[in-house]
C-alpha cells in the first residue's frame, strides 16, 4: 500500500501500534471497547515540519511526556516508556516517506474479547497505545496566520478542573471543545472562546489564548482550567527571550474588546491572530507586532534557523544525525 490522497492529504500506509508497525487499514477496533462507549482515552497532537536542516519533530519529549502524564491520570499504564514512544514516532515517519506530518499518539482502552466487560469499570479492560502520523495542513486555514480569524465566546464553560481533569489531554475533555466549536461554526466563526466555571476567560476549543497589552504578554494560568500547552510554554518562553513582559492571571471576558492584540496557540493552530472577538474589531483588526514578531521567531526555530529558548533541544531531526542549530 502506498501514501494515498483523502482530499489532498496523504497518510501513512502504517501505524503503529502496541510496539509494531501494521497497516493503515488495519488500525481498527471493536465497537463495543471500553474507549468507544466511555471516552477512555488520552492523546496528543504533534508535528513534524520540514527544516534547513531536514525533516524534524517540534518538542516531541515534551508532547510525549504529556501524554504519559495523562495516562498516569486515568490510571493507564501503556507499558511503554519515554524513549520508546519517542523511537517509535521517528522509526514511523521514516517508514511513511512524509517530510512534513502531523503525528497522533493515542492510548485508549478497548476490549477484552475473552472476557468481555461492558460497565464502567475501565480496570478489566486492555490498554492499547497508537500512533499514525499524515499530511495536514494549517489548522485554521492557510490565511489565518497573517489575516487574523473572527471568533465568539461561547455559551458553554469550559470543564472544570474537579470533574475532569483538564490537565490531562483525554478524549473525553473535547466532547467540551466539540460544543463550543459547533456552537461558533453554526454562528458564523471560525473559533470559540470558553469561559471557565467562574467567568474568567480559559481557553479555546482546542488552543490556548494570548492577549497583548501595552507591549505586555497576557494568558490565562493554568488554574483557567486550561490545558498546558507546548507551544503556549514556546510562546512564553520565545517572548521572554525577546525582552517581552509575560503575565499569568486571570482575564476577564471585556479585556478580550479592549486587548491591544489576540492570539491563539496550538500545535494545530500554531500561532494565529485573533480579528474580532463577537464581532468587535481587535485593535487594528488585523495582525498585530508582537504576534508577528513572535510568529517570525517560532517558525525560525521550527525552521531550525535560530536557537531555541536556553538552546534548549526543540527538534528532533528524522533520519539524521542529532543537529545543532547554530546562534
Amino acid at each position: 500500500m502506498s501514501n494515498k490522497d483523502v482530499n489532498t492529504m496523504k497518510i501513512s500506509p502504517k501505524v503503529w501500534k502496541n510496539g509494531e508497525l501494521i497497516d493503515w487499514n488495519d488500525a481498527r477496533i471493536h465497537v463495543m471497547s471500553h474507549v468507544v462507549n466511555y471516552g477512555s482515552s488520552v492523546f496528543e497532537g504533534i508535528r513534524c515540519y520540514q527544516t534547513t536542516q531536514g525533516s524534524a519533530v517540534f518538542r516531541l519529549r515534551e508532547h510525549m511526556k504529556r501524554l504519559i502524564n495523562s495516562a498516569k491520570i486515568y490510571r493507564m499504564d501503556s507499558g511503554f516508556d519515554l524513549d520508546q514512544f519517542c523511537d517509535a514516532t521517528v522509526n514511523l515517519i521514516n517508514e511513511s516517506g512524509l517530510e512534513e506530518c502531523y503525528i497522533r499518539p493515542v492510548i485508549f482502552r478497548g476490549l477484552n474479547e475473552e472476557k468481555p466487560a461492558f460497565g464502567v469499570n475501565p480496570f478489566p479492560n486492555p490498554i492499547d497505545s497508537y500512533i499514525a502520523v499524515w499530511q495536514w495542513g494549517k489548522y485554521l486555514g492557510e490565511e489565518a496566520l497573517e489575516n487574523g480569524i473572527d471568533v465568539c465566546v461561547s455559551s458553554w464553560s469550559r470543564i472544570t478542573s474537579n470533574s475532569m481533569p483538564t490537565m490531562a489531554k483525554a478524549g473525553a475533555n473535547y466532547m467540551n471543545s466539540q460544543l463550543i466549536k459547533m456552537e461558533a461554526i453554526l454562528g458564523g466563526f471560525a473559533e470559540g472562546i470558553a469561559l471557565d466555571d467562574r467567568g474568567y476567560v480559559s481557553e479555546g476549543s482546542g488552543e490556548n489564548l494570548f492577549l497583548v497589552n501595552d507591549g505586555k504578554l497576557i494568558t490565562p494560568p493554568l488554574g483557567a482550567a486550561i490545558l498546558p500547552g507546548i507551544t503556549r510554554d514556546s510562546v512564553i518562553q520565545i517572548a521572554k527571550d525577546l525582552g517581552i513582559e509575560v503575565q499569568e492571571t486571570t482575564i476577564q471576558r471585556a479585556a478580550l474588546y479592549l486587548a491591544d492584540e489576540l492570539f491563539f496557540t496550538g500545535t494545530a493552530a500554531e500561532i494565529s491572530p485573533i480579528r474580532s472577538v463577537d464581532r468587535i474589531t481587535i485593535g487594528s483588526g488585523k495582525r498585530g507586532e508582537v504576534t508577528k514578531l513572535l510568529q517570525e521567531e517560532f517558525f525560525k526555530i521550527i525552521r531550525a534557523e535560530r536557537p531555541a529558548p536556553n538552546n534548549a533541544e526543540w527538534l528532533t531531526f528524522i533520519n539524521q544525525e542529532k543537529k545543532t542549530v547554530a546562534a
